[in-house]
Order: structure tokens, then sequence, then C-alpha cells
């Protein structure tokens, strides 16, 4: 969630560059795995149960976005018409969970989506599976997808339900820094004037990347933590009152992804630190009277357990008093400066007054 016009919707739609091809069976609605049925759609499951052998072939990670103005038929699917008129028989006409399996699933200004849409989407987020009972048609096909939202909380805020289905969540910000600002306004002008030369000059990075990925994938299996480390995370969670066990799900997956990611294996209490906010700052209980930021909230929770700390409840931890260090030294610059010198005449208050 951010500002208008920061490069949110860009930089989600970049992902899918980055990430490896997957394998897939050959024109196939569901993306379906040529191996693994669990990842299969019907009628590919349905040969592979019968010996069949299915063509292979291979494609970018699928990246489906779902408009604000789509309905709960394109989402789900739903019977084929055309096939119903030419050929009188019954067929299913994939929806957009269908096409997102084993892929990306985006949806822009998620803060705006219809609530009657957010339901059907959570349904399949939870469960990885979408059911469709319409029109004659029975079918159930895998959805398992990564959800990706992005949108401007000035224009309405994400129904908690929904917030929590998000494992990480990030605020952007616009960027004031003028060398910063004038390098992305040269960027956009030159793909603008020539799009296949700008990515050209990025494709070296991009490759790295995705090479990058594709080694921490690999890695990912072999990531151990030591269950110390794990209590502690739990020990957070409770401490800041998150509800369920999403939370700490998230964070100890986050934290292995990121020593895959860096090619190491071993999680330590750093790497927890570093994405211990991000997995939990948006699961905290919205209070209209708070206005402590939920990250900073977290952080003091962090500190209190991995620094040693007996736990304790947070209104306890709260009492026990935080300092703004930024603030403090404001203070104590303030307190440092020498007082002004008073005019001649000027009222100096009552006697014994300071």
């Amino acid at each position: 969630m951010g500002d208008r016009g920061t490069g949110k919707s860009v930089a989600v739609r970049a992902l899918q560059d980055l990430l490896p091809e997957i394998p897939v069976v050959k024109n196939d609605a569901f993306n379906s795995h040529p191996s693994d049925p669990e990842l299969m759609g019907p009628e590919a499951l349905e040969a592979f149960r019968a010996g069949t052998k299915l063509e292979e072939g291979t494609m970018r990670v699928p990246m489906v976005e779902v408009p604000l103005g789509t309905t709960e038929d394109r989402i789900c699917g739903t019977i084929d018409i055309e096939k119903a008129l030419a050929e009188g028989i019954k067929a299913y006409d994939a929806g957009l969970l269908a096409r997102a399996n084993r892929g990306l699933l985006y949806i822009d200004e998620v803060n705006l989506l219809d609530d009657s849409l957010v339901d059907v989407v959570l349904d399949s987020a939870a469960g990885g599976w979408n059911t469709v009972e319409r029109e004659g048609i029975s079918i159930t096909h895998p959805a398992k997808f990564i959800m990706i939202g992005s949108g401007n909380p000035e224009e309405g805020e994400l129904r908690p339900q929904l917030l929590d289905r998000f494992g990480m969540a990030c605020n952007i910000s616009t960027i004031f820094d003028r060398e910063q600002r004038v390098q992305l306004v040269k960027n956009r002008m030159a793909f603008e004037a020539d799009p296949e030369a700008f990515a050209k000059s990025c494709k070296e990075e991009t490759d790295e990347l995705r090479a990058k990925i594709s080694a921490a994938r690999a890695l990912l299996p072999e990531i151990t933590m030591d269950r110390d480390l794990a209590l502690k995370i739990s020990g957070v969670c409770a401490l800041v009152d998150v509800d369920g066990l999403r939370g700490d799900i998230v964070v100890t997956r986050a934290a292995k992804a990121l020593v895959a990611y860096e090619g190491r294996k071993e999680v330590t209490q750093e790497d927890i630190q570093r994405v211990i906010g991000p997995c939990l700052s948006h699961r905290l209980r919205k209070d209209p009277m708070d206005t402590m930021d939920g990250a900073f909230k977290v952080m003091l929770g962090f500190n209190k357990v991995f620094n040693g700390s007996a736990l304790k409840n947070f209104s306890e931890a709260m009492d026990e008093g935080i300092e703004d260090p930024e603030a403090k030294k404001a203070e104590e610059e303030e307190a440092a400066k020498p007082a002004e010198p008073k005019k001649a005449g000027a009222w100096g208050g009552l006697p014994g007054s300071r």
C-alpha cells in the first residue's frame, strides 16, 4: 500500500520477468504440472491416471490481474457458451483462478474490490482449490497461487480477513531525493522511447536475479532454524497480540526464504529481525485511538523477547516507557542552546518563579 504514482503496479508486473519458467502440460487451461497430480487440472489428471503420456512444455509464471469491475463468473469460471451453442455439450470455461494456478494473482486497488468477490478469492486462497457448481457444471480444480495486492490507503481500508491473508505487507512512500527522482524519470523516458532497448540494457541484471532465485529455491529444503528461535517468534506474536497462527508461520517461512536467497543454510536472529516487521505489522488489531505505527510495536515486541526480557502483556511493556531516540536527541540539543538575553525592561516573571 502507498502513495499514488510510486510504481507499485510496475514493480508487481516486473516480478514475472524475474521468476524462472515452469514445466506445464501443453495447451492446458489450468497450467497443469506434467507429473504432480496435486497440480493438475481435471482433464490432465484423468489422462495421467489412465496412463496417457502428457505432452510437456514450459511457460513463464502466469501473472493474472483481477479487474475491479469483474464478476464472480469470470473469477470462478462458468459454462462455455460457445461450445454449448455450437456443439450442444456442457463444457467449462476456465476463469481467472484457473489461469492463476501455479502463478501470481494480482489485484490492483485491492481495497476497492467488491466484498462478494473478496470472499470468492479468499475461499480459493485458503484451500488452494476452486469448486464450481452452476449451470449444470460441477468441477473442482487446483487454484494454488500467490496473491498480491496494491492500493492507496487514502481510498479505503482493507477488510481484516483479507488483510490477514497477505503474508507480508510494506508501505510505499514518495521519494523526495532529487537525484533518485531524476534517475527514475530518465529511466521512464528511455523505456518509452525504446522499450526493447531498455529491456535489453537490464537483461544481465535480470538474468542474475533469476538465477539467484532459482538457486534459492533449490537450497530452501536444506535451511534449518533453531527451536529456540521458533519459540521466540511465537513469543513475539503472543506479546503483540496477533490473532491466529498465520503470523508465526509466515515469519518462519520468510526468514528461511531470506537465508536461502542469500546462499546460507541457518536462520539467525538478525534474519528474523529483518522480516518480522513486514510479516506482522498489518496483522495487529486496529485501535482508532492508537497513533503508534504497527511496525514500531512489532520491533518493540521483538526487542523484548529476543534481547532477554521476560514475556509480558503488551500494556505492561508500554508502561515501562518508550523513548524515540531522534526526539530525545533534538530535545537535548534544544536544552544545550544558550538562553537568549532578555531586553532591558523585559518582564522576568513573578518573584520566585522559574
